[in-house]
């Protein structure tokens, strides 16, 4: 291995324990991620972050797209990548009865790629599923003597995340189709609190909930190439995922709190711990087609779907749940990649837009997503290694019904570190 080759295999021992660590802290302060599956997460890199997430007929030699693992065979040859990506996200949270402002910020994921032979090659990566990370205090008063005002705290916080391991192959010519074995984990919690402010008495109840998951899934993906002139092609694209079940271990302990002068109580009312149980994730499918230019120009068009309405945890259905669907389209232009005397037409420019109707139905109204989405692909000088930069602005949610808007700006930063690999060297 020559110089670059060990930089490569250093950052990456150096960051890998940081990045699993991080994959333990949530990166959301959404009070949407109470429900389902929490806060899911965008299934894009570095470069397709910038192009609103539009991926999936996507066939760069230079990126990872773990979106669509029939995209692995296009990475050249010789070439290993290596990448990993830094996210932040700054939040302003309103409702009629005011507003909050958050900040986070934590590494993302960590990928590699390279091929195995002509017709094969595979991606390993650690990237995040989902994050529940919230606290919400809730005032209610009752007109009873009994009763009165009523406090009510909702929190919680947790990961899920994803190790895969995917492969492509090309059994014909243009035609490329893989798979990503998927190994979900992670733990949520979920806690509520009640406490009642007129008591002379002090009373409360205590309720802990979570879960671990920890189990296999599979997805798949299938990319069709279609050339239309010397320097121009398209691609179409389809991903599947058929309703994985996930095995999960579930706790729950509810408890009464009660204090009377000087005396004080605390009763177990309901325990269930360590009980086995599983969740059935929804459908998943989508389609992509993508126009590239050689060198130039690559314009991607998406459509995703999943279909959380039919989603079981523990054989139940969820009424907070309904479908997922997601559009998304993206470009990137190059005016001149490879030219000598200006860096700047190097420089890989990237805009993109997405709406997503996500999987939350509350208060009869879906939780909607809108965002515009723009950045930059900076090559290194005498290389083949990337620095993206993406920005992301956008809204999700309404105020209306009682709900939360939360109007949001994002900012992520991904290096795709490159080198040659598999030389066979010639002594004389």
């Amino acid at each position: 291995m020559g110089r670059n080759s060990r930089v490569s295999f250093l950052l990456a021992l150096i960051m890998f324990p940081t990045l699993l660590f991080a994959q333990f802290n949530n990166n959301t302060s959404s009070p949407y991620s109470r429900f389902g599956m929490g806060e899911l997460s965008p299934n894009s890199f570095g470069r397709s972050t910038a192009m609103g997430g539009a991926s999936l007929a996507s066939r760069y030699n230079l990126q990872i797209n773990a979106s669509n693992p029939a995209s692995y065979t296009a990475i050249d040859s010789l070439s290993f990548l290596f990448e990993f990506g830094i996210d932040s996200r700054f939040s302003d949270f309103k409702n009629d009865l005011g507003s909050t402002k958050t900040n986070n910020a934590n590494f993302q994921y960590f990928a590699m790629s390279f091929q195995i032979n002509n017709k094969i090659a595979t991606s390993i990566g650690l990237v995040p599923f989902s994050d529940v990370g919230y606290s919400v205090d809730v005032f209610e008063h009752i007109d009873d003597e009994y009763v009165g005002d009523i406090l009510k705290k909702y929190y919680g916080v947790g990961t899920v995340s994803n190790a895969y391991i995917g492969l492509a192959a090309e059994p014909f010519k243009n035609v490329s189709i893989g798979a990503n074995l998927n190994y979900l984990f992670g733990k949520l919690n979920r806690n509520a609190e009640v406490y009642f402010l007129n008591s002379a008495d002090f009373y409360g109840v205590q309720q802990f909930a979570d879960f671990r998951l920890r189990d296999f899934g599979l997805d798949f993906g299938v990319q069709w190439t279609v050339p239309i002139k010397k320097d121009q092609h398209l691609v179409f694209a389809a991903v599947l995922e058929n309703k994985p079940e996930y095995t999960t271990v579930f706790s729950d302990i509810t408890k009464k709190n009660l204090t009377v002068g000087n005396v004080s109580d605390q009763d177990t009312l309901f325990s269930a711990g360590n009980d086995k149980g599983s969740i059935k994730l929804p459908l998943t499918i989508g389609g992509g087609i993508s126009y590239v230019k050689d060198n130039s120009l690559e314009i991607n068009v998406d459509y995703f779907r999943q279909s959380w309405s039919g989603a079981k945890f523990n054989d139940s259905k969820s009424s907070f749940l309904t479908d997922l669907n997601k559009f998304a389209v993206g470009a990137e232009w190059i005016p001149n990649k490879f030219s000598i005397r200006s860096y700047l037409s190097r420089i890989a420019y990237r805009a993109g837009m997405r709406y997503e109707e996500s999987y939350l139905l509350l208060n009869d109204q879906q939780i909607n997503d809108f965002g515009i989405s723009f950045g930059v692909g900076l090559p290194v000088y005498r290389s083949r290694t990337t620095i993206n930069v993406a920005a992301e602005i956008g809204r999700k949610g309404t105020k209306n019904n009682g709900l939360v808007l939360e109007n949001y700006a994002k900012l992520n930063l991904s290096l795709s570190l490159h080198d040659v690999w598999f030389i066979k060297r010639r002594f004389d």
